[in-house]
């Protein structure tokens, strides 16, 4: 599958992540890896390493063991991450469960 825009992969990310507990973790990911990044730059650089793993190493887990699916970050690396800063405001505003239910659950036609 060729993506051009986020705007199309959008629908492909929301149903790779349909199950809330996968949202969940996501969520803690993004917000570590936020955190971990403040903390980087404020007080310890070397704390930076913690950013990547902190962020993918909660929404793998999430994928691999809530979701069971392959994570879009392996097809799709630029696009599944701005998916994931867009979800994670969703979620902040009380927004994401309306966006799932306008989306619905619809087959992955994601080739990698």
């Amino acid at each position: 599958m060729n993506i051009r825009s986020m705007e199309e992969f959008w629908p492909v990310y929301v149903n790779q992540h349909s199950k809330p507990a996968t949202r969940r973790w996501h969520f803690a990911g993004t917000l570590g890896s936020i955190l971990c990044l403040v903390y980087s730059v404020l007080f310890n650089w070397w704390f930076v390493i913690f950013v990547p793993l902190l962020g993918y190493g909660l929404a793998w887990y999430s994928h691999f063991f809530v979701e069971g699916n392959v994570p879009a970050t392996f097809g799709h690396p630029f696009w599944s991450l701005f998916c994931d800063f867009k979800m994670f405001g969703l979620m902040i505003t009380g927004q994401m469960d309306r966006e799932i239910k306008r989306l619905g659950k619809r087959p992955v036609l994601l080739a990698h």
